[in-house]
């Protein structure tokens, strides 16, 4: 369960270099006796809390997100980016349960945006959380099915007819435990083709026409456009998941880290989610 990486304009320095960095820095210091480079220009270090000598934010950021945040997400780090010139943010996608274990596991990550408090009560109890965590958003489930749903799916009753090939996320990950709940609320029981790793690798299944139907989230339904249909049931009002954020222990860069979710839990941010389909916390 390996999560997906989207890398923009550069990839993370290792501490390696970045103590290099900073000993070229103090050696050139030393030698010119003033900030100024050989050009009379201040030099623009970046100190570890995210803000280069004028203030400014700087540095890159790495967000472990929920798989079913990659496309808000991707467009807020865009626009956090382009108002912040001289910081990267980097992304890791997958499923919560998997990225609560790798920052458990010592990965190096700034901010963990989780799609259940469950998950992020791995990160928390394991003190790997810097503060308190947020939600700043909830999602609800929704049936995927083929264009025009040519099944006639209508509730997720009928996702038990014989015959039917359906997909569900993984127990572990927050979509499955969501879709759990649901189907418990309804009285029902299902046994699907495949348990998926994440909610994106379950509604894929449906996209490549290798299922006809998935129970994920309504923002990766309308994420997927006309690849899918999807279809409401009343049981998805009792599994409503909200969406947890924090700053990480260890954060490289923690001005900007705060500045990245300060940007998520704000009117523009929140406006971007619910025009994903996110509802409001």
């Amino acid at each position: 369960m390996t999560p997906s990486v989207r890398r923009t304009h550069r990839t993370r320095r290792t501490l390696q270099a970045a103590g290099a960095g900073a000993a070229a820095l103090l050696a050139l210091s030393a030698c010119s006796g003033s900030g100024s480079d050989a050009s009379g220009k201040d030099s623009a270090a970046t100190s570890s809390s995210g803000k280069d000598a004028a203030g400014k934010l700087s540095g890159e950021v790495t967000v472990f997100a929920a798989a079913s945040l990659k496309e808000s997400f991707t467009t807020l780090g865009e626009e956090f980016e382009k108002a912040h010139p001289g910081t990267t943010v980097t992304f890791s996608f997958g499923g919560s349960d998997a990225l609560a274990a790798s920052i458990t596991g010592g990965a190096p990550a700034d901010v963990f945006a989780s799609a259940s408090p469950k998950t992020m009560k791995v990160v928390t109890d394991a003190g790997d959380a810097a503060g308190t965590p947020a939600t700043f958003v909830r999602n609800q489930l929704e049936i995927a099915t083929l264009p025009g749903n040519p099944d006639k799916i209508a509730s997720l009753k009928d996702l038990g007819r014989s015959g039917l090939k359906v997909v569900l996320c993984d127990k572990a990950v927050p979509c499955g435990a969501a879709a759990q709940k649901a189907l418990d609320a309804g009285g029902l029981e299902l046994t699907p083709v495949s348990y998926e790793e994440d909610v994106k690798s379950a509604l894929n299944k449906v996209v490549l026409k290798e299922a006809d139907a998935a129970v994920v989230y309504r923002t990766d339904v309308r994420a997927a456009g006309d690849k899918v249909e999807g279809v409401d049931f009343p049981e998805s009002a009792d599994a409503v998941n909200d969406y947890p954020i924090t700053l990480l222990k260890g954060a490289q860069h923690t001005d900007t880290a705060e500045a990245f979710i300060a940007l998520v839990r704000s009117a523009e941010g929140r406006k971007v989610l619910t025009g994903a389909g996110f509802l409001e916390p």
